[in-house]
């Protein structure tokens, strides 16, 4: 775990430093562990992940990351919208908890938007990525959270698109479009993923038009393009994997290209489509990030954790132990659950 030093809140008042989520224990364990470590035995003798897997290998997969029992999801009431935007409306899904905290003297709440991941090709508000993450978040905070359905980059899609639905979405929910009064200086937005690199990317670009999000918490982001060389402790460790769970730097070369289209980087505001390539990074809203220990991604994860601080922003990093990207999308794992408590507490920290 890493923090930055912290300076002050918005209100003025001085922070002590301490980190939102103390360290309960090691965060890097060199290999993998819990419901995941347990099941490596259904992924024996397959091969890296490509167009060679067929519907046998995409079972075993399954089961691999079938949900962990009980699930425990809470009850929420969720309602689909829509919210208008640049290349036309932008599907939300707005949950609100059962016990909503008490509003402000001018009846107005904080308010959270999620986006989730996907390679920026896949994923909807039914994956367990957006949906339970955003379950839980307004359960645990009691806030309303907007989960995002942002054009995905197929059929000649890319950036700036997602980039302009989610930040689209973010407007609107700062003027209260999701059906709450909102106070738009306590709009908060998150991500995982594909997803993550939305979420920053609305930090900055809220930064530049004097509105910026009240805090930005990630998991397991993406936000750079090659990505960053992976330290000796995180390809030792990702060695271990077996080839299913094989990860190539190359593969970025095919990630980006759904992202940024043709032209590549060759493009205005490269910050927008990838926050870890934007020339300053200072003024950036407070952040909190959530890396997987066996992930490739989480040299990009820690590059700009790393980034952050030194521009001077309050930024708060972790590593989740001995667990795989994308653990936020399976049902009832025990480190996705705890990844979601700990952003919220991360926004309640923000909003108190």
């Amino acid at each position: 775990m890493t923090t930055a030093p912290r300076t002050s809140r918005s209100n003025g008042t001085t922070l002590d430093g301490a980190p939102v989520v103390p360290a309960a224990g090691p965060e890097k364990v060199g290999h993998l562990a819990g419901p995941h470590a347990e099941r490596l035995h259904h992924l024996e003798g397959m091969g890296p992940r490509g167009p060679q897997w067929g519907e046998a290998e995409h079972a075993r997969l399954a089961l691999f990351d079938a949900p962990v029992e009980p699930v425990g999801l809470p009850e929420v009431e969720r309602r689909d919208a829509v919210a208008p935007g640049p290349h036309g409306e932008v599907p939300v899904r707005v949950y609100t908890p059962a016990a909503l905290a008490a509003p402000d003297e001018e009846g107005r709440r904080p308010a959270v938007v999620w986006i989730h991941g996907g390679a920026f090709i896949g994923g909807d508000l039914d994956m367990p990525e957006a949906d339970h993450t955003a379950a839980r978040l307004a359960d645990l905070t009691g806030l309303p959270v907007i989960s995002v359905a942002y054009r995905l980059c197929l059929d000649g899609v890319h950036h700036p698109v997602p980039h302009d639905d989610c930040y689209a979405a973010y407007r609107w929910v700062r003027d209260g479009g999701h059906g709450l009064p909102a106070d738009p200086g306590r709009v908060l937005v998150g991500g995982g993923s594909a997803g993550a690199c939305l979420a920053a990317s609305v930090g900055l670009h809220g930064r530049d038009v004097g509105q910026a999000p009240a805090g930005v918490f990630l998991a397991y982001p993406i936000a750079h393009y090659p990505r960053p060389r992976a330290v000796a402790e995180l390809s030792t460790a990702l060695a271990l994997l077996p080839p299913a769970l094989s990860d190539s730097p190359e593969g970025d070369n095919w990630l980006m290209g759904n992202l940024l289209g043709p032209s590549m980087l060759d493009i205005d505001h490269p910050g927008y489509a990838l926050p870890g390539m934007a020339d300053d990074l200072s003024g950036f809203p407070r952040v909190f990030i959530e890396n997987c220990e066996l992930d490739g991604l989480r040299a990009s994860g820690e590059r700009l954790g790393a980034q952050l601080a030194q521009a001077g922003v309050d930024v708060e990093q972790h590593t989740v132990p001995g667990e795989l990207h994308g653990h936020l999308n399976v049902p009832g794992l025990p480190s996705s659950i705890r990844t979601c408590e700990h952003f919220a507490s991360f926004i309640a920290d923000i909003i108190r």
